[in-house]
């Protein structure tokens, strides 16, 4: 999992501020019929390492199994997740050693 450890806790104004910024995102990952698998969750590693903000799409079956999914990516990838509308995701992972996003206070 590299040198991730901790889950970042954001405010509502760094929420509103991550979401302004993932709104022009496409979804970089996308969650098939499998569900999640480590496949996705190496994607979504790698997604986050390199851009920090990513949005990530599920075409799994209901609500619920869709929530649960974006929730356990979140976990197995120690990001943040940020905003969930239907079946995209915005998820929040820092660079420990080049930070890209800098969040307001």
């Amino acid at each position: 999992m590299g040198p991730y450890n901790a889950v970042v806790e954001l405010n509502e104004r760094q929420k509103k501020h991550l979401r302004r910024l993932g709104h022009a995102l496409h979804p970089l990952v996308t969650l098939g019929q499998a569900g999640l698998t480590d496949g996705v969750a190496a994607e979504l590693e790698r997604a986050l390492r390199d851009h920090e903000l990513v949005k990530a799409r599920a075409r799994v079956g209901d609500r619920a199994a869709r929530d649960q999914a974006f929730d356990q990516l979140a976990t197995r990838t120690s990001s943040t997740l940020v905003q969930r509308i239907g079946n995209v995701a915005l998820y929040f992972r820092p660079n420990p050693t080049l930070t890209r996003i800098v969040l307001p206070d």
